[in-house]
């Protein structure tokens, strides 16, 4: 009797937009090694030209795209890196520390298809200094999220969330390492799930 061969997975083809050294990147693509799941990283781009996390995503063998953001306009831009991302053929758009207020023309156009991970609980503490804000108002615990992006900050339906504890005598700097960890954790995680689910 022959075996059965179960069908090989068709890996959703998937571009990371980072700005820096790109640790969430590299959970992303670590968990993309496996065969069972549903993305493949087909483009690392940044904003950022000198972006650590380029270099990382080369060594790893994935295309690459930079363009520097100083002296183009918002939308400008945006159309530069929409047009990368749509020539790569990429089905979902993911940001990994990708420090740009993005159009919302870009938006649009990826909606439902567009990814983030934000440093709290939201929709507690949308924007920056999450974890100073969530030890300032003497919360007992933090976390991350993520979420779709839409033209609202940090606003998009949130798909998944990790709670870390804030610990007697935690800096904003030891809560965000905790924090990145569980982030590591989760996003692979949800956007794989939310891939499986969407096609």
């Amino acid at each position: 009797m022959p075996h059965s061969v179960a069908p090989a997975v068709t890996k959703a083809p998937i571009a990371i937009l980072i700005s820096g050294r790109g640790s969430n990147m590299a959970a992303l693509i670590d968990a993309a090694r496996a065969d069972d799941c549903p993305y493949a990283v087909a483009l690392v781009a940044s904003n950022n030209p000198e972006a650590a996390g380029i270099a990382e995503a080369r060594a790893a063998g994935i295309a690459t795209f930079t363009q520097n953001h100083k002296g183009l306009a918002r939308e400008a831009f945006d159309a530069i890196v929409d047009a990368e991302l749509r020539r790569a053929g990429v089905r979902y758009v993911v940001l990994a520390g990708y420090m740009r207020i993005l159009s919302d023309r870009f938006v649009t156009g990826w909606a439902g298809r567009m990814l983030n991970v934000h440093p709290s609980l939201l929709p507690r503490y949308k924007g920056l200094d999450t974890h100073a804000r969530a030890i300032a108002a003497g919360d007992a615990e933090a976390g991350c999220s993520v979420h779709l992006v839409t033209p609202e900050l940090d606003d998009g339906e949130v798909l998944a969330q990790a709670r870390v504890p804030i610990l007697p005598g935690d800096t904003p700097a030891t809560l965000a390492d905790r924090v990145l960890i569980e982030e590591h954790r989760l996003y692979p995680a949800a956007l794989a799930a939310y891939i499986r689910g969407h096609g």
